[in-house]
């Protein structure tokens, strides 16, 4: 049996005001290609699969052809992350094609979608501790509001169900974040009552859990028997996630090799990389020449570090650099305590009887790197003179 293993992507989600729809239909193409060429039995998708609760038509539809297409080759379960909205995710499910199980319902999921040779898919959608645990209560005994509390009581419910069907392979489909699991900054936070994550041991008691929410591809130790993978998002999001993005194909072992205790395998599948992201840093006029050709085609964040701002700093870093995304003024000689201190300074407008026009001064020193000259210091007073005479005057 072999499974695909995928999740976070985030249709509708822009990086720094540039339109991912585009690249988000290239992975969508790669998956397709990917499970044709290797006779996948089933995809899962464990959330996050839009990056917000109403998401922009042309999400919209990439999402519904990707999953018709998908459903031409194999069997797709869909289960929602903390950035979806399960109730509108979940729209027509019942009205779906066979091979299209979107589930997102947290009363269901102990009911596992099954697929051929006795291997069985529990969809455990983001359960949100605040509601989910009046929904996973048992008799008057409602689960803590933590997330361990309520992945708990989900996993408890998918036990007592697998116990039902002796010789099965069972995976489970989640959206949450495990302990050991490594952030890479771009992910929402998912923080209740002082704790955002769950322990792995929590599911124990199945083969694989193809888990969502981190957006870097890794493995996570589980307990024993229990193989536990982040597939991570299929694009990079932010500018940390260096790593190659990929999905897993994930092989589930014949049931007479299972019982023997070869169980399941992972293997990484590369996802097209649209475009490098890559930080840099130095001086403008190094990066506008020789030690800026590496990136001249990267997405790409740019820290200059002369000590004064250069004059149209961002317009020239936009000529030299077509996909320049981020632009930081940050001088190299700026002591770090100083800059400390200055971040944790009460700010010049805030200080009772500060002077306006030495506030502006300070504003300019800040963005700068160094402060106004007097030429420009007397602009700023002429500025600030004229507001006060029309204010007098009103």
């Amino acid at each position: 049996m072999r499974l695909l293993h995928t999740s976070d992507w985030h249709l509708g989600r822009c990086l720094h005001r540039v339109d991912l729809v585009e690249h988000q239909a290239a992975f969508g193409d790669h998956l397709v290609e990917v499970v044709r060429a290797e006779q996948v039995d089933a995809v899962l998708v464990a959330g996050d699969v839009f990056d917000r609760a109403v998401p922009p038509v042309e999400a919209v539809d990439l999402l519904s052809d990707l999953l018709a297409r998908l459903a031409d080759h194999t069997t797709v379960v869909v289960t929602p992350g903390n950035h979806d909205s399960a109730t509108r995710l979940g729209f027509g499910a019942a009205l779906m094609r066979e091979r299209v199980r979107v589930r997102t319902r947290v009363a269901a999921l102990a009911e596992p979608v099954v697929l051929a040779d006795d291997v069985v898919v529990y969809p455990v959608p983001y359960l949100d501790p605040t509601t989910a645990r009046h929904q996973l209560a048992v008799g008057d005994q409602l689960p803590e509001r933590s997330h361990e509390a309520v992945l708990g009581a989900a996993m408890d419910r998918v036990r007592t169900d697998l116990a039902s069907r002796p010789g099965v392979r069972s995976v489970v489909v989640a959206h949450a974040f495990v302990t050991g699991g490594l952030l890479s900054q771009s992910e929402r936070d998912i923080q209740v009552g002082g704790s955002d994550s769950v322990p792995a041991e929590v599911f124990g008691g199945v083969d694989y859990v193809a888990l969502g929410h981190l957006h870097s591809p890794q493995e996570v130790v589980g307990p024993t028997g229990t193989v536990m993978r982040y597939s991570g998002s299929p694009l990079a999001y932010s500018f940390v996630e260096t790593e190659p993005k990929s999905s897993v194909l994930v092989e589930l072992d014949a049931r007479q090799a299972h019982r023997r205790g070869h169980r399941v395998r992972t293997t990484l599948v590369p996802t097209p990389v649209p475009r490098t992201m890559s930080q840099v840093s130095g001086r403008l006029d190094d990066l506008l020449g020789a030690a800026g050709e590496p990136f001249a085609d990267h997405w790409l964040k740019v820290r200059v570090t002369d000590p004064a701002r250069p004059p149209d700093m961002v317009a020239r870093l936009r000529r030299r650099f077509a996909h320049l995304l981020v632009a930081d003024h940050t001088p190299q000689a700026e002591d770090e305590a100083a800059s400390c201190t200055l971040r944790s300074a009460v700010p010049p407008a805030q200080r009772p009887g500060a002077d306006p026009v030495q506030v502006a001064g300070d504003f300019v020193a800040h963005v700068t790197g160094s402060g106004p000259s007097d030429a420009e210091l007397a602009v700023l007073r002429s500025a600030y003179e004229d507001v006060l005479a029309a204010q007098r005057a009103a």
